[in-house]
């Protein structure tokens, strides 16, 4: 399964936000002591449950456990959705969302489906 990603088309859209520095800082955080395990790999159950049956692999290793287990979960945020947002599946769901008027944002989540870990990687406008 492959879904295009807002951020491909929306990349240096205005209202994108980059939160590798913060990612970063997360992960230096827990290499240092400063922060437990249990602190940084704390992914509720839903966003585990959308992580194993509906994330699509990143291809790189767990910051946290080293497991190749990371994929990518995408939410779109906006009128008329829940107000947890909507996982997007597929191609088809984030089309039919960008038809609709209203301003939607989306984010990409990396989550761990070994250890828990999990962080927003960047928020983007569905455009």
């Amino acid at each position: 399964m492959t879904r295009d990603s807002p951020k491909a088309a929306a990349n240096s859209a205005v209202g994108s936000i980059d939160f590798r520095l913060a990612r970063a800082r997360t992960i230096f955080a827990y290499k240092s002591g400063e922060a437990t395990r249990s602190e940084v790999c704390d992914a509720q159950s839903e966003l585990m449950r959308n992580a194993v049956n509906c994330g699509v692999p990143i291809g790189h290793r767990c910051p946290i456990c080293h497991a190749n287990s990371l994929v990518e979960v995408l939410y779109v945020f906006g009128p008329r959705l829940p107000a947890g947002g909507r996982c997007i599946v597929t191609n088809k769901d984030l089309d039919r969302i960008r038809r609709w008027d209203g301003a939607f944002t989306a984010y990409d989540v990396e989550v761990c489906t070994d250890c828990k870990w999990n962080h927003v990687l960047g928020t983007n406008p569905v455009i």
